[in-house]
């Protein structure tokens, strides 16, 4: 008297609207690679590229905001030398910016 009957719904239903509501998802998505996931990916490889092409002599920039001239070369690890008679020995990746030459005097 106050339930009334469930019925069940037919089978296949509508593939346009499934489709369709799929579409701000997928749009999502496609935001998010050119907004977030691209320009990342270009920053990584130009840090790379950087990080490869250094040489001794080289005025960098490390992660902890030292300044220094690269006095050694490693696979891996490379010499900074901070100071007249201060070097220290760092990764690679942790080199940020390679500064134009004479910027250290």
């Amino acid at each position: 008297m106050f339930i009334s009957p469930a019925y069940a719904q037919a089978a296949g239903g509508d593939t346009t609207s499934s489709l369709i509501s799929l579409l701000p998802l997928v749009l999502m998505f496609v935001v998010l690679y050119f907004v977030m996931i691209r320009p990342q990916m270009k920053r990584q490889k130009e840090h790379k590229a950087m990080i490869e092409a250094l040489a001794k002599g080289d005025e960098v920039v490390t992660a902890g905001g030292f300044l220094g001239k690269v006095s050694k070369l490693g696979d891996i690890y490379l010499g900074v030398e901070l100071a007249d008679g201060v070097e220290v020995q760092l990764q690679r990746s942790a080199v940020v910016q390679v500064l134009p030459k004479g910027t250290l005097k």
